[in-house]
């Protein structure tokens, strides 16, 4: 209880009153307690009897927090209003009972309620998000897990002979699957539209870097984009960048072992490619007796069509490049010269073929196949003085003119063509390069040679007709149409055995609808560790399906259809599967355990 008086003199135990005061202002005093209070008006008493003695050790309490009385007297006022108040006398004293009313403690408590459901919800949110980004593939999609893992499967139980295909580093995959994949980055390093890219430009810069010292490249003479999604990414880039709508682009054709990204029509003149569409285009081919590339006639059709960009290289030629005449004719009709060394720039790295670096202007390729990295593409180009003899007939003199590719090319990958690069691919084919780097590497693409060499040996003695009779490189085009099959026949029977390779065009075919032959490629079975007597099993296992084709087809026909439902239950498919199976599973697959 707090008791305040106008005037008192303290004995022992006791306060008594000795002389008359003035009349004092009416104090108030606060018991000590959360719903009540009392309060004194000295006022109102009769000053003709003395003040009763009050306890000692109640006047203590009444001391105490009477010091207190004027810090809380700014908040009395404001509690007189939300307290009920009823008046009685003590002792002679005028005294008020104050009680809280009845909402104002429930009150209290809803606020103290309403902050730890608040505060719970804060956290349930902040535990959300918790929940469903650190669950695992196989915790948060069972159904993509599953098939992820059956395609695993699948991989580390058949042969893989696709040329253009390859199996990537664990260190690759882990960059792929990585947080880069959350920045945006728009823009070269240095100049990028979104801000917080100091570490994704020193991952560009440094990708940059490797590309070049992978391919031996002087940065004084050479500078390279590493952004492009895909090889036909990067091609339409350099046409885009150099090339105005309607310009002309000459490649190898299609059918002798071109790429569609080069330009191509089919016989019944239709544009299947995006360079045919807004570019004009005109093929080269290859002599239909030899499988190898015509230089004479085309020099000749070179000149009458004046191409501005001239592009060797293909997705199916299993030959050396002459880079040397290809300089030759470009300088004549006056075309900048480009190569697309998709399929062989692993080759190419390693120094085991001859190099387009030394004769072309801009070289594109892929960044997986055989260089064994991520999928995306990639730029090369030319900068700084042109040296002489070097470029357009015009230009050709002083040596004084200069390659303007970098920053045409570079603004067509970014903004013309493409949004973002993908920083989580970049970082992984930083490291894909810097193993290209390592004589390693390039023990892995001399056996990879080797294997191709046996492959193709191993067929040959079978009797099998292989397009130029060989190969140079890392693949080989076995042409069926002598054993009375078609490419698409093949590649089934072939699949339903878990071997993978792909149908193709042969040069004299009618098109691309009924091609009359297979790709067959080293690189990915290489990374698996086989070796050449491992690709003399693997032409085994080929000659077999050949015969399957064969008799499914004697007896069911060359129609789809048909043929399809001739493979079914077939017990030759069956025991072949197990074997090639069997043989498989002997070599490990890089990246992961199964």
């Amino acid at each position: 209880m707090d008791l305040t008086h106008s005037q008192s003199n303290l004995s022992f135990g006791f306060l008594s009153h000795t002389s008359p005061p003035p009349p004092p202002p009416p104090h108030r005093a606060q018991i000590a307690d959360d719903s009540i209070s009392f309060q004194i008006d000295s006022s109102s008493r009769d000053r003709s009897h003395p003040i009763p003695s009050i306890p000692l050790q109640l006047m203590e309490q009444l001391t105490e927090n009477h010091k207190d009385e004027n810090d809380n007297e700014g908040r009395e006022s404001g509690d007189d209003d939300e307290r009920e108040v009823e008046e009685f006398r003590i002792l002679g004293h005028s005294m008020c009972l104050k009680r809280k009313k009845d909402g104002e403690s429930s009150s209290s408590s809803s606020s103290l309620k309403r902050g730890c459901v608040e505060q719970q919800g804060l956290e349930s949110r902040r535990n959300a998000v918790r929940a469903w980004g650190n669950q695992s593939l196989r915790v948060a999609d069972p159904d993509v897990f599953e098939i992820m893992e059956k395609e695993k499967q699948r991989q580390f139980r058949g042969i893989e002979l696709i040329a253009s295909e390859n199996f990537v580093c664990q260190a690759v995959m882990e960059a792929l699957g990585s947080h880069l994949t959350n920045k945006y980055s728009e823009g070269m390093p240095g100049a990028r539209y979104y801000g917080g890219n100091q570490y994704i430009d020193e991952i560009e810069t440094l990708c940059c870097e490797r590309a070049l010292a992978a391919f031996n490249l002087d940065p004084e003479n050479w500078g390279v984009n590493v952004q492009p999604y895909s090889c036909t990414s990067a091609n339409f880039a350099v046409y885009t960048g150099l090339l105005l709508p309607g310009d002309r682009i000459m490649g190898l054709d299609t059918p002798s072992g071109g790429n569609t990204s080069h330009g191509y029509y089919t016989p019944n003149g239709r544009k299947v490619s995006g360079a045919s569409i807004f570019f004009e285009s005109l093929p080269y081919k290859v002599n239909p007796q030899t499988g190898l590339i015509d230089y004479d006639k085309l020099e000749e059709r070179a000149l009458d069509f004046r191409p501005k960009i001239l592009i060797c290289g293909g997705s199916s030629y299993p030959r050396e490049w002459d880079y040397a005449r290809f300089r030759q004719i470009a300088d004549k009709c006056g075309a900048v010269l480009m190569c697309d060394v998709a399929q062989i720039s692993g080759i190419v790295a390693a120094k085991e073929c001859a190099s387009p670096f030394e004769y072309c202007d801009i070289v594109t390729s892929t960044t997986h196949k055989s260089l064994r990295g991520p999928r995306g593409g990639i730029i090369f180009y030319r900068k700084g003085v042109k040296p002489r003899k070097r470029g357009m007939l015009l230009n050709q003199g002083d040596g004084s003119d200069r390659y303007d590719f970098e920053e045409k090319i570079n603004f067509a990958v970014f903004s013309v063509l493409q949004g973002g690069p993908h920083n989580n691919h970049i970082a992984a084919l930083a490291i894909a390069l810097k193993q290209v780097a390592t004589p390693e590497y390039k023990a892995y693409m001399q056996q990879v040679k080797k294997n191709a060499q046996a492959l193709a040996s191993a067929l040959l003695r079978r009797n099998c007709r292989l397009v130029s009779g060989g190969t140079d490189n890392h693949l080989l085009l076995w042409d069926l149409r002598t054993l009375g099959l078609t490419g698409k026949n093949f590649e089934k029977v072939c699949e339903m055995c878990h071997i993978t390779l792909n149908k193709i065009a042969i040069f004299g075919d009618n098109g691309t609808i009924m091609p009359g032959g297979v790709r067959i490629g080293t690189p990915a079975m290489t990374s698996r560790g086989c070796l050449e007597v491992d690709f003399e099993t693997m032409a085994d296992f080929l000659l077999e399906a050949a015969q399957i084709a064969s008799s499914v087809q004697r007896e069911h026909g060359t129609l789809q259809k048909a043929f399809l439902k001739g493979l079914q239950n077939n017990k030759d498919i069956v025991e072949l599967r197990t074997r090639v199976e069997d043989f498989a599973t002997q070599f490990a697959m890089p990246g992961f355990d199964v």
